[in-house]
């Protein structure tokens, strides 16, 4: 039986072909009889012109890629293939953590994730395999695009209809997580209406809520499902969920208004958030209110390591980190909904109440 699966596992494997590219001829050696052996159909180069030239001429999905070569830098190989190719799933691999390129031109040039070298390939393999399940997703939004090009409307309903599938995939990775973007959407929507923002703004506010973690798709099952202290690396694949959710939706046009929220829900108003570091005015407006919702609902919802927090500790764990982690306006208004509008939270929490019984 476990042969069989890894078998069918191996074969799934095989639709994908994966290009590596580092002047190292040993890793390129040893990659290869690491990635063939998991069943992907490999490619390996260690001449990044000459890498270039085949990722134009031939299809991969993902690209292993070295930071650190000659004649030209992994960045600059980058930089070249986005002018003619803008899909391509892209993974560095860095010497150390201190010789990764900034954060600035990782998100300018689309990298979706990046990992130290090592003797071991497990980090390497979790980040492969995490880039697959997206690219696969993103296949089949793309083929549904294709097929239902010539009705908009069923191509719209098609869209929603398979995000919304993938949602509550994602949600059913973790109990604790059921009823979490619903509740999310509702209560943004709450903050906008409380805010005087137009319909336009409160339809994305709730979609966006809806879809905020739908990058979690890529995030492995034990890391998610994960009660201890998260390690540093285990953390780094979390706070990859956003690009990843953005990478999932950015090929559907009636998506495009959420991205803002799903790339930027995890930025602080100090600037110390992810995934860029945005701070202030520069946070996308809907996502520093899904932040504020975001995080409402994660200290008022019960987890695995800890219960509900009492509303007198949400509030002032608020009122401490206004200005900090949420915007100081926003935040306003939302206190003054927790301590004269409670009702109408309790009416959003009460409808979605028994729904991490429920299976997906």
């Amino acid at each position: 039986m476990r042969k069989g699966l890894q078998n069918l596992e191996d074969n799934e494997n095989q639709n994908y072909k994966i290009i590596a590219v580092d002047d190292e001829e040993g890793i390129v050696d040893s990659l290869s009889i690491f990635l063939r052996r998991s069943g992907y159909n490999f490619v390996g180069i260690t001449d990044p012109l000459e890498a270039i030239e085949r990722v134009k001429n031939e299809h991969f999905d993902l690209m292993i890629l070295d930071f650190i070569m000659t004649p030209i830098h992994g960045d600059q190989v980058v930089e070249e293939i986005r002018k003619f190719n803008k899909d391509l799933y892209i993974l560095l691999l860095t010497g150390h953590k201190d010789l990764a390129p900034p954060l600035e031109t990782i998100r300018r040039l689309d990298i979706q994730g990046y990992c130290e070298k090592s003797d071991k390939f497990d980090q390497l393999l979790l980040l492969i395999e995490s880039g697959i399940k997206s690219i696969a997703q993103m296949n089949q939004i793309k083929k549904i695009n294709i097929e239902l090009s010539d009705t908009y409307e069923k191509l719209e309903q098609a869209y929603l209809e398979s995000i919304q599938t993938l949602r509550y995939t994602v949600e059913a990775k973790d109990t604790y997580t059921r009823g979490h973007s619903d509740r999310v959407s509702e209560f943004s929507v709450l903050i906008g209406k409380y805010l005087n923002l137009p319909e336009p703004d409160l339809d994305t506010l709730r979609i966006g809520g809806l879809f905020h973690d739908i990058g979690k798709i890529g995030v492995p099952d034990s890391i998610l499902q994960k009660e201890a202290k998260l390690t540093d690396d285990e953390y780094s694949q979390i706070k990859q969920h956003p690009n990843i959710g953005v990478h999932i939706l950015s090929h559907a046009k009636i998506f495009q208004n959420i991205l803002p929220i799903v790339e930027h829900h995890h930025e602080r108003f100090d600037g110390n958030g992810y995934p860029g570091r945005l701070s202030g005015e520069n946070i996308p407006y809907l996502a520093r209110i899904t932040a504020v919702a975001d995080s409402f609902d994660a200290m008022s919802s019960k987890r695995s390591y800890r219960d509900s927090l009492p509303l007198d500790v949400i509030k002032d764990e608020f009122i401490k980190n206004k200005g900090t982690q949420f915007d100081p306006d926003i935040t306003d208004v939302f206190l003054d909904i927790l301590n004269n509008h409670f009702d109408e939270i309790q009416e959003i929490q009460e409808k979605y109440t028994g729904i991490e019984d429920e299976d997906f």
